[in-house]
C-alpha cells in the first residue's frame, strides 16, 4: 500500500499519544507510506478520499459509523481500531493495533461488504438524500407523544403505525437500536432490511425483515406535528411539512477491513449479549 488515511477520534485521545503510536506501527512496517490524517471524520467526504487505499478509524462505534456515511461512496475499506467502550463494529482493540497495522499493510485481509440505507425526501421542490449504515428512524423527537405513521412497501399498503416512530435497521444495524425495539439479531452478511415500530400502541405490531431490493415509504400526512429523522443515531433533522421518506438499500457499501481469526459469534457474546460493565456510555 502507498496511500492510507487514519480517521482520529481527537476526544479519545487528547494527547495525540495513540495516533504518535499508530504512525510508528505504519512506518515500522514501510517508511515511504503516505498517511493523511483527519480529525474527527473532517474531510472525509473529500473526492480526494477516493485515492486511498484504506481508511484506518481509530475510536470507538460511533467514530466508524460516522467515518462509514462520509467514505462509502469512494469504496474505501475501512480498519477499525477500538480506543472507546463498545467497540462492536471495530475489528481489534489499540493493544493489538501492531499487528492488525502489519496485516493490513500487507494485504493479509479479507473485505466484508455491509449492507448501508438511502433514504430521500422532497422539502421545499427538492429532492434531499442521505445514507446511514446502522439505521434510520422518524420520530416525534423530544416530545413524548404518540403519532401515526402510514407504510407502505413496494407502494403496497402495510399498515399504520401507532407508535412513538418508526425504525428501518440494516442487519449492521440489528445490535443497535433495533435490538432495543424488539427486533431480532441479523448475521451481519445477510442483506435484509428490518421495518419496526418503535414502542407501537397495538402489542400485534412487530418487527418484519423485507429483502433489500424493497422501497418502505412512510406517510406522514396524518401527523399536524412535524417529525424527526435521525441517522445512525448521530444526524437529526426537522422534516417541517415533509409528506413522505422513502427508505432503500443504498447501492453504495460499507467495506469494513476483516482480518484471519474475525469471529463474529464470540464479538457478540463478549460485547452484546453478556456485557456487564453498567454506568459507561459509547459515543454515538
Amino acid at each position: 500500500m502507498n496511500n492510507i488515511g487514519i480517521s482520529i477520534n481527537t476526544l479519545k485521545d487528547s494527547d495525540g499519544s495513540i495516533l504518535k503510536s499508530i504512525l510508528k506501527n505504519i512506518h515500522d512496517v514501510d517508511g515511504d507510506i503516505r498517511v493523511e490524517i483527519f480529525e474527527n471524520s473532517e474531510c472525509l467526504e473529500n473526492e480526494d478520499t477516493a485515492k486511498l487505499e484504506a481508511l484506518i478509524v481509530l475510536g470507538g462505534d460511533g467514530t466508524l459509523l460516522g467515518a462509514a456515511r462520509k467514505i462509502a461512496r469512494y469504496n474505501v475499506p475501512i480498519l477499525g481500531i477500538n480506543i472507546g467502550y463498545l467497540g462492536f463494529l471495530t475489528e481489534c482493540d489499540s493493544s493489538e493495533a501492531a499487528e492488525a497495522i502489519r496485516k493490513l499493510l500487507r494485504r493479509e485481509y479479507n473485505i466484508e461488504e455491509r449492507t448501508m440505507l438511502s433514504c430521500s425526501f422532497e422539502s421545499q421542490g427538492e429532492i434531499k438524500s442521505y445514507n446511514a449504515l446502522n439505521e434510520v428512524v422518524l420520530s416525534k423527537g423530544t416530545l413524548v407523544k404518540i403519532i401515526k405513521y402510514d407504510v407502505f412497501v413496494d407502494d403496497e399498503f402495510y399498515g399504520t403505525f401507532v407508535s412513538d416512530g418508526v425504525l428501518v435497521s440494516t442487519a449492521t444495524g440489528s445490535t443497535a437500536y433495533n435490538l432495543s425495539c424488539g427486533g431480532p439479531f441479523v448475521y451481519p452478511t445477510l442483506d435484509p432490511l428490518i421495518l419496526s415500530p418503535i414502542c407501537p400502541h397495538s402489542m400485534n405490531m412487530r418487527s418484519m425483515l423485507l429483502g433489500n431490493k424493497v422501497r418502505i415509504d412512510v406517510d406522514l400526512n396524518k401527523n399536524s406535528d412535524n417529525v424527526f429523522m435521525t441517522l445512525d443515531g448521530q444526524e437529526w433533522m426537522e422534516l417541517e411539512r415533509v409528506k413522505k421518506v422513502s427508505i432503500m438499500a443504498s447501492p453504495d457499501k460499507c467495506k469494513l477491513i476483516r482480518l484471519d481469526g474475525s469471529n463474529y459469534f464470540e464479538v457478540l457474546r463478549r460485547k452484546i449479549m453478556f456485557r456487564t460493565r453498567e454506568g459507561e456510555g459509547e459515543e454515538i
